[in-house]
Protein backbone atom coordinates (compact mmCIF):
# COMPACT_ATOMS: atom_id res chain seq x y z
CA UNK A 1 0.00 0.00 0.00
CA UNK A 2 1.36 3.51 -0.65
CA UNK A 3 2.53 5.79 2.41
CA UNK A 4 -1.17 7.68 2.56
CA UNK A 5 -3.84 5.61 0.56
CA UNK A 6 -5.03 4.36 4.18
CA UNK A 7 -5.94 7.59 5.23
CA UNK A 8 -6.98 10.35 2.21
CA UNK A 9 -10.14 9.92 0.81
CA UNK A 10 -9.92 11.87 -2.54
CA UNK A 11 -12.69 14.23 -4.30
CA UNK A 12 -12.74 15.22 -7.74
CA UNK A 13 -9.37 15.63 -10.03
CA UNK A 14 -6.55 15.89 -7.32
CA UNK A 15 -3.70 15.08 -9.10
CA UNK A 16 -0.45 15.60 -8.98
CA UNK A 17 -1.52 15.44 -4.75
CA UNK A 18 -2.53 11.82 -4.95
CA UNK A 19 -2.45 11.30 -1.56
CA UNK A 20 -1.99 12.97 2.06
CA UNK A 21 1.17 12.35 3.16
CA UNK A 22 1.87 14.57 6.27
CA UNK A 23 -0.23 13.18 8.88
CA UNK A 24 -1.04 14.08 12.82
CA UNK A 25 2.60 13.50 13.57
CA UNK A 26 3.69 16.44 11.49
CA UNK A 27 1.06 17.84 12.86
CA UNK A 28 2.28 16.88 16.64
CA UNK A 29 6.09 18.31 15.57
CA UNK A 30 5.14 21.93 15.43
CA UNK A 31 2.50 21.42 18.11
CA UNK A 32 5.57 20.06 20.56
CA UNK A 33 8.52 22.87 19.37
CA UNK A 34 5.63 25.61 20.36
CA UNK A 35 5.56 24.13 23.76
CA UNK A 36 9.21 23.66 24.01
CA UNK A 37 9.61 27.58 22.82
CA UNK A 38 6.88 28.47 25.23
CA UNK A 39 7.29 27.18 28.41
CA UNK A 40 11.11 28.62 28.05
CA UNK A 41 9.77 31.73 27.33
CA UNK A 42 7.47 31.60 30.27
CA UNK A 43 10.00 30.86 32.59
CA UNK A 44 12.37 33.79 31.00
CA UNK A 45 10.09 36.56 32.27
CA UNK A 46 11.06 36.10 35.45
CA UNK A 47 15.10 35.50 35.15
CA UNK A 48 15.17 38.63 32.52
CA UNK A 49 12.69 40.69 32.84
CA UNK A 50 12.32 40.41 36.56
CA UNK A 51 8.25 39.29 36.56
CA UNK A 52 8.90 38.64 40.82
CA UNK A 53 5.02 37.30 40.25
CA UNK A 54 6.39 34.80 38.46
CA UNK A 55 9.11 33.19 40.76
CA UNK A 56 7.01 30.06 41.52
CA UNK A 57 6.46 28.59 38.21
CA UNK A 58 9.55 29.86 36.52
CA UNK A 59 11.34 27.11 37.83
CA UNK A 60 8.87 24.96 36.87
CA UNK A 61 8.21 26.08 33.49
CA UNK A 62 12.43 25.61 32.57
CA UNK A 63 12.62 22.08 33.99
CA UNK A 64 9.49 21.42 31.34
CA UNK A 65 10.58 23.30 28.88
CA UNK A 66 13.57 20.74 29.48
CA UNK A 67 11.51 17.23 29.19
CA UNK A 68 9.88 18.92 26.41
CA UNK A 69 12.80 19.16 24.55
CA UNK A 70 13.93 15.76 23.58
CA UNK A 71 10.65 14.61 22.46
CA UNK A 72 10.01 17.63 20.05
CA UNK A 73 11.64 15.21 16.88
CA UNK A 74 10.01 11.91 18.00
CA UNK A 75 6.69 13.51 15.70
CA UNK A 76 9.33 13.41 13.06
CA UNK A 77 11.49 10.44 13.17
CA UNK A 78 8.12 7.92 13.49
CA UNK A 79 6.71 9.67 10.47
CA UNK A 80 10.27 8.96 8.50
CA UNK A 81 10.02 5.78 6.27
CA UNK A 82 13.99 5.34 6.80
CA UNK A 83 14.51 6.86 9.88
CA UNK A 84 18.01 5.24 10.62
CA UNK A 85 19.86 7.73 9.22
CA UNK A 86 18.60 10.37 10.90
CA UNK A 87 21.39 11.71 13.34
CA UNK A 88 23.22 13.11 10.09
CA UNK A 89 20.79 16.41 10.78
CA UNK A 90 22.48 16.79 14.47
CA UNK A 91 25.89 15.36 13.40
CA UNK A 92 26.56 17.37 10.30
CA UNK A 93 24.04 20.59 10.12
CA UNK A 94 24.46 23.13 7.35
CA UNK A 95 22.28 26.11 6.17
CA UNK A 96 21.34 25.02 3.06
CA UNK A 97 17.74 24.22 4.05
CA UNK A 98 15.97 25.06 6.64
CA UNK A 99 15.14 21.29 8.51
CA UNK A 100 19.12 21.36 8.33
CA UNK A 101 19.78 24.17 10.02
CA UNK A 102 17.04 22.42 12.62
CA UNK A 103 20.45 20.03 14.20
CA UNK A 104 22.34 23.55 15.10
CA UNK A 105 19.48 25.31 16.61
CA UNK A 106 18.34 22.24 18.54
CA UNK A 107 21.78 21.36 19.72
CA UNK A 108 22.08 25.25 20.54
CA UNK A 109 19.14 25.32 22.55
CA UNK A 110 19.92 22.16 24.33
CA UNK A 111 22.69 23.72 25.83
CA UNK A 112 21.04 26.39 26.64
CA UNK A 113 18.46 24.75 28.85
CA UNK A 114 20.93 22.55 30.26
CA UNK A 115 23.57 25.75 31.50
CA UNK A 116 20.86 27.41 32.67
CA UNK A 117 19.18 24.31 35.10
CA UNK A 118 22.75 23.85 36.65
CA UNK A 119 23.17 27.57 37.58
CA UNK A 120 19.58 27.50 38.84
CA UNK A 121 20.55 24.65 40.63
CA UNK A 122 23.59 24.85 41.54
CA UNK A 123 23.74 25.82 44.92
CA UNK A 124 21.08 22.85 45.48
CA UNK A 125 23.29 20.14 44.50
CA UNK A 126 26.10 21.60 46.41
CA UNK A 127 23.65 21.95 49.48
CA UNK A 128 22.08 18.56 49.28
CA UNK A 129 25.36 16.74 49.23
CA UNK A 130 26.99 18.55 52.08
CA UNK A 131 23.53 17.61 54.02
CA UNK A 132 23.68 13.93 53.11
CA UNK A 133 27.39 13.32 53.56
CA UNK A 134 26.42 14.43 57.34
CA UNK A 135 23.95 11.80 57.24
CA UNK A 136 24.87 8.35 58.95
CA UNK A 137 21.87 6.03 58.12
CA UNK A 138 21.51 7.29 54.21
CA UNK A 139 19.02 4.82 52.28
CA UNK A 140 20.22 3.61 49.38
CA UNK A 141 17.78 6.42 47.36
CA UNK A 142 19.68 8.63 49.08
CA UNK A 143 23.30 7.73 48.29
CA UNK A 144 22.51 7.22 44.58
CA UNK A 145 21.39 11.15 44.54
CA UNK A 146 24.48 12.15 46.71
CA UNK A 147 26.40 10.79 44.09
CA UNK A 148 24.40 12.10 41.31
CA UNK A 149 24.68 15.70 42.75
CA UNK A 150 28.22 15.38 43.60
CA UNK A 151 29.01 14.68 39.74
CA UNK A 152 26.52 17.50 38.23
CA UNK A 153 28.30 19.97 40.95
CA UNK A 154 31.22 19.89 38.22
CA UNK A 155 33.43 20.82 40.85
CA UNK A 156 32.11 24.24 41.58
CA UNK A 157 31.57 23.73 45.25
CA UNK A 158 31.68 27.56 46.22
CA UNK A 159 28.59 28.62 47.56
CA UNK A 160 29.47 31.80 48.86
CA UNK A 161 27.80 34.87 48.28
CA UNK A 162 29.58 36.00 45.00
CA UNK A 163 29.31 32.87 43.62
CA UNK A 164 25.60 32.97 43.64
CA UNK A 165 25.05 36.29 42.54
CA UNK A 166 27.40 35.29 39.82
CA UNK A 167 25.06 31.75 38.91
CA UNK A 168 21.79 34.50 39.17
CA UNK A 169 24.17 36.75 36.47
CA UNK A 170 24.70 33.83 34.20
CA UNK A 171 21.11 32.48 34.28
CA UNK A 172 19.92 36.33 33.37
CA UNK A 173 22.57 35.68 30.28
CA UNK A 174 21.78 32.76 29.18
CA UNK A 175 17.96 33.25 29.46
CA UNK A 176 18.58 36.16 27.42
CA UNK A 177 19.94 34.50 24.55
CA UNK A 178 18.12 31.54 24.82
CA UNK A 179 14.49 33.46 24.28
CA UNK A 180 15.28 34.45 19.90
CA UNK A 181 17.46 30.97 19.88
CA UNK A 182 13.76 29.33 21.58
CA UNK A 183 11.92 31.57 18.95
CA UNK A 184 13.50 30.60 16.13
CA UNK A 185 13.62 26.95 16.84
CA UNK A 186 9.88 27.13 16.35
CA UNK A 187 9.71 29.65 14.18
CA UNK A 188 12.01 27.86 11.25
CA UNK A 189 9.09 25.42 11.41
CA UNK A 190 6.30 27.90 10.34
CA UNK A 191 9.30 29.20 7.71
CA UNK A 192 9.26 25.60 6.16
CA UNK A 193 5.67 25.92 5.71
CA UNK A 194 5.87 29.53 4.43
CA UNK A 195 8.45 29.12 2.10
CA UNK A 196 6.43 26.41 0.14
CA UNK A 197 6.11 29.07 -3.08
CA UNK A 198 3.73 25.59 -4.68
CA UNK A 199 1.49 25.82 -1.80
CA UNK A 200 -1.20 28.83 -1.92
CA UNK A 201 -2.26 28.33 1.76
CA UNK A 202 1.27 27.99 3.47
CA UNK A 203 3.23 30.89 1.51
CA UNK A 204 2.67 33.47 3.59
CA UNK A 205 5.76 35.88 5.19
CA UNK A 206 3.51 35.91 8.01
CA UNK A 207 3.49 32.30 9.11
CA UNK A 208 6.80 32.05 10.85
CA UNK A 209 5.71 34.88 13.56
CA UNK A 210 2.10 33.49 13.41
CA UNK A 211 3.97 30.20 14.46
CA UNK A 212 5.83 31.93 17.11
CA UNK A 213 3.39 33.86 18.87
CA UNK A 214 1.08 31.00 18.93
CA UNK A 215 4.07 28.52 20.77
CA UNK A 216 3.93 31.07 23.48
CA UNK A 217 0.38 30.93 23.88
CA UNK A 218 0.38 26.61 23.96
CA UNK A 219 3.93 26.88 25.92
CA UNK A 220 2.08 29.11 28.72
CA UNK A 221 -1.03 27.19 29.01
CA UNK A 222 0.60 23.85 29.28
CA UNK A 223 2.78 25.07 32.08
CA UNK A 224 -0.43 26.49 33.63
CA UNK A 225 -2.20 23.63 33.64
CA UNK A 226 0.67 20.76 34.24
CA UNK A 227 1.49 23.34 37.19
CA UNK A 228 -2.16 23.20 38.74
CA UNK A 229 -2.13 19.32 38.27
CA UNK A 230 1.16 19.24 40.29
CA UNK A 231 0.01 21.28 42.65
CA UNK A 232 -3.08 19.24 43.36
CA UNK A 233 -1.40 16.65 43.51
CA UNK A 234 1.00 18.30 46.68
CA UNK A 235 -2.73 19.23 48.19
CA UNK A 236 -3.22 15.55 48.06
CA UNK A 237 -0.02 14.11 49.66
CA UNK A 238 0.20 16.98 52.09
CA UNK A 239 -3.30 16.34 53.64
CA UNK A 240 -2.01 12.70 53.42
CA UNK A 241 1.14 13.23 55.24
CA UNK A 242 -0.38 15.80 58.07
CA UNK A 243 -2.58 13.25 59.25
CA UNK A 244 0.64 12.01 60.59
CA UNK A 245 3.09 15.09 61.41
CA UNK A 246 0.33 18.43 61.93
CA UNK A 247 3.05 20.55 61.75
CA UNK A 248 4.02 20.16 57.97
CA UNK A 249 2.19 23.05 55.74
CA UNK A 250 -1.40 22.32 55.25
CA UNK A 251 -3.54 22.06 51.92
CA UNK A 252 -5.21 25.31 52.12
CA UNK A 253 -1.73 27.59 52.44
CA UNK A 254 -0.62 25.12 49.14
CA UNK A 255 -3.90 26.09 47.54
CA UNK A 256 -3.45 30.20 47.79
CA UNK A 257 -0.03 29.77 45.77
CA UNK A 258 -1.76 28.14 43.47
CA UNK A 259 -4.42 30.49 42.75
CA UNK A 260 -2.26 33.52 42.84
CA UNK A 261 0.52 32.00 40.85
CA UNK A 262 -2.48 30.60 38.11
CA UNK A 263 -4.12 34.52 38.04
CA UNK A 264 -0.88 36.72 37.19
CA UNK A 265 0.42 33.59 34.81
CA UNK A 266 -3.24 34.06 32.79
CA UNK A 267 -2.41 37.85 32.15
CA UNK A 268 0.44 37.15 30.22
CA UNK A 269 -1.51 33.79 28.48
CA UNK A 270 -3.99 36.50 27.37
CA UNK A 271 -1.79 39.35 25.61
CA UNK A 272 0.09 36.77 23.88
CA UNK A 273 -3.42 35.28 23.26
CA UNK A 274 -4.10 38.79 22.05
CA UNK A 275 -1.42 38.72 19.69
CA UNK A 276 -1.42 35.21 18.12
CA UNK A 277 -5.37 35.93 17.20
CA UNK A 278 -4.74 39.38 15.77
CA UNK A 279 -1.72 38.17 13.39
CA UNK A 280 -4.06 35.31 12.33
CA UNK A 281 -7.22 37.44 11.50
CA UNK A 282 -4.47 39.97 10.06
CA UNK A 283 -3.50 37.55 7.62
CA UNK A 284 -7.02 36.22 6.60
CA UNK A 285 -7.97 39.72 5.94
CA UNK A 286 -4.92 40.35 4.14
CA UNK A 287 -5.60 37.11 1.63
CA UNK A 288 -9.10 38.37 1.30
CA UNK A 289 -8.20 41.91 0.25
CA UNK A 290 -5.31 41.69 -2.29
CA UNK A 291 -7.50 37.99 -3.68
CA UNK A 292 -4.67 36.76 -5.63
CA UNK A 293 -5.00 34.32 -8.57
CA UNK A 294 -5.09 31.39 -5.82
CA UNK A 295 -7.39 33.07 -3.28
CA UNK A 296 -10.52 31.36 -5.65
CA UNK A 297 -9.28 27.49 -4.09
CA UNK A 298 -8.43 29.43 -0.78
CA UNK A 299 -11.81 30.99 -0.29
CA UNK A 300 -13.62 27.55 -1.01
CA UNK A 301 -10.83 25.92 1.78
CA UNK A 302 -11.44 28.44 4.25
CA UNK A 303 -15.11 29.54 4.01
CA UNK A 304 -16.32 26.01 2.51
CA UNK A 305 -14.69 22.72 3.57
CA UNK A 306 -12.68 23.83 6.42
CA UNK A 307 -15.32 25.97 7.79
CA UNK A 308 -15.96 24.29 10.93
CA UNK A 309 -12.23 23.12 11.92
CA UNK A 310 -11.25 26.84 11.04
CA UNK A 311 -14.18 29.23 12.38
CA UNK A 312 -15.65 27.01 14.96
CA UNK A 313 -13.14 25.05 16.58
CA UNK A 314 -10.17 26.61 16.75
CA UNK A 315 -11.26 30.47 16.53
CA UNK A 316 -14.65 29.70 18.47
CA UNK A 317 -14.13 27.18 20.28
CA UNK A 318 -10.26 27.52 20.93
CA UNK A 319 -9.53 31.03 21.08
CA UNK A 320 -12.91 33.10 21.74
CA UNK A 321 -14.02 30.81 25.01
CA UNK A 322 -11.23 31.05 26.76
CA UNK A 323 -10.15 34.45 25.93
CA UNK A 324 -13.97 35.07 27.74
CA UNK A 325 -12.84 32.55 30.30
CA UNK A 326 -9.76 34.66 31.21
CA UNK A 327 -11.45 37.90 31.30
CA UNK A 328 -14.04 37.56 33.58
CA UNK A 329 -13.34 38.57 36.98
CA UNK A 330 -12.65 36.16 39.92
CA UNK A 331 -10.49 33.91 37.78
CA UNK A 332 -10.68 30.58 39.42
CA UNK A 333 -8.84 27.33 39.12
CA UNK A 334 -10.63 25.44 37.86
CA UNK A 335 -12.02 28.19 35.06
CA UNK A 336 -8.49 28.68 34.40
CA UNK A 337 -8.12 24.54 34.00
CA UNK A 338 -11.27 24.74 31.31
CA UNK A 339 -9.79 27.99 29.57
CA UNK A 340 -6.05 26.65 29.62
CA UNK A 341 -7.17 23.34 28.20
CA UNK A 342 -9.09 24.99 25.18
CA UNK A 343 -6.37 27.16 24.38
CA UNK A 344 -4.20 24.01 23.61
CA UNK A 345 -6.99 22.90 21.76
CA UNK A 346 -7.23 25.70 20.08
CA UNK A 347 -3.23 26.22 18.75
CA UNK A 348 -3.62 22.05 17.71
CA UNK A 349 -6.20 22.99 15.31
CA UNK A 350 -4.23 25.99 14.56
CA UNK A 351 -1.28 23.33 13.50
CA UNK A 352 -3.96 20.76 11.95
CA UNK A 353 -5.48 23.65 9.34
CA UNK A 354 -2.14 24.29 8.36
CA UNK A 355 -0.75 21.49 7.73
CA UNK A 356 -3.77 19.19 6.87
CA UNK A 357 -5.65 21.67 5.26
CA UNK A 358 -2.89 22.50 3.50
CA UNK A 359 -2.59 19.24 1.47
CA UNK A 360 -6.16 18.81 1.28
CA UNK A 361 -6.65 20.81 -1.58
CA UNK A 362 -5.28 19.97 -5.12
CA UNK A 363 -2.13 21.70 -6.59
CA UNK A 364 -4.07 22.66 -9.89
CA UNK A 365 -6.72 23.68 -8.07
CA UNK A 366 -9.27 21.25 -9.22
CA UNK A 367 -10.05 19.02 -6.14
CA UNK A 368 -9.92 18.03 -2.81
CA UNK A 369 -9.00 15.22 -0.20
CA UNK A 370 -10.43 14.37 3.42
CA UNK A 371 -7.97 13.48 6.38
CA UNK A 372 -9.43 10.63 8.02
CA UNK A 373 -7.37 9.64 11.10
CA UNK A 374 -6.46 6.15 11.56
CA UNK A 375 -8.00 5.44 15.38
CA UNK A 376 -7.63 1.59 15.78
CA UNK A 377 -4.72 1.30 13.95
CA UNK A 378 -4.75 -2.50 12.49
CA UNK A 379 -0.95 -2.30 11.45
CA UNK A 380 2.56 -0.30 12.52
CA UNK A 381 1.97 2.38 10.11
CA UNK A 382 -1.80 3.27 10.54
CA UNK A 383 -0.84 3.25 14.86
CA UNK A 384 2.23 5.65 14.41
CA UNK A 385 0.23 7.62 11.90
CA UNK A 386 -2.76 7.37 14.07
CA UNK A 387 -4.15 8.83 17.63
CA UNK A 388 -2.56 6.46 19.63
CA UNK A 389 0.88 7.39 17.68
CA UNK A 390 -0.18 10.68 18.80
CA UNK A 391 -1.17 10.04 21.97
CA UNK A 392 2.63 8.15 22.58
CA UNK A 393 4.22 11.24 21.50
CA UNK A 394 2.00 13.30 23.73
CA UNK A 395 2.55 11.70 27.00
CA UNK A 396 6.48 11.15 26.90
CA UNK A 397 7.05 14.98 28.20
CA UNK A 398 5.07 14.31 31.40
CA UNK A 399 7.46 11.09 31.69
CA UNK A 400 10.59 12.74 31.56
CA UNK A 401 9.06 15.97 33.23
CA UNK A 402 8.25 13.45 36.35
CA UNK A 403 11.67 11.72 35.95
CA UNK A 404 13.82 15.44 35.82
CA UNK A 405 11.53 16.98 38.73
CA UNK A 406 13.03 14.29 40.89
CA UNK A 407 16.77 15.34 40.19
CA UNK A 408 15.91 19.35 39.29
CA UNK A 409 12.93 19.79 41.87
CA UNK A 410 10.19 22.57 41.19
CA UNK A 411 9.39 23.27 44.76
CA UNK A 412 10.48 23.00 48.04
CA UNK A 413 14.38 23.41 47.61
CA UNK A 414 16.89 26.11 48.65
CA UNK A 415 16.67 29.16 46.92
CA UNK A 416 19.82 31.33 46.15
CA UNK A 417 18.22 33.05 43.43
Amino acid sequence: MVHGEAWTVKELFVYPNEYIYWTIQIVMYPFLTGLVAGAFVLSSLYHVFGVKQLKEIARFSLVFSFALLPCAPMPLLLHLQQPLRNHHVLMTPHFTSAIAAFGIVFITYGMIVASELWFVYRGHFVATVHVLREKRDRTLQETGLMRLYSLLVLGAWDVSHHALEQDEKGVKVLAGVGIPVACFLHGYAGFIFGSVKANALWMTPLMPVIFICSAVVSGIALCILTYIATMEIRKLMAAWRRRENPALPSPTDLGGVEENVVRMTSRYLVMFLILAITLELLDLIFRGYTAVKSWDILRSVIYGKDFTAIFVLQYGLGNLVPFVLFLLPGLTVRRAVVGTILVLFGVFMMRWNVVIGGQAFSASFAGFMHYHLPIWPHDFETFKEGLFGALAVGAVPFVFFVILARIFPVFGQRDSH
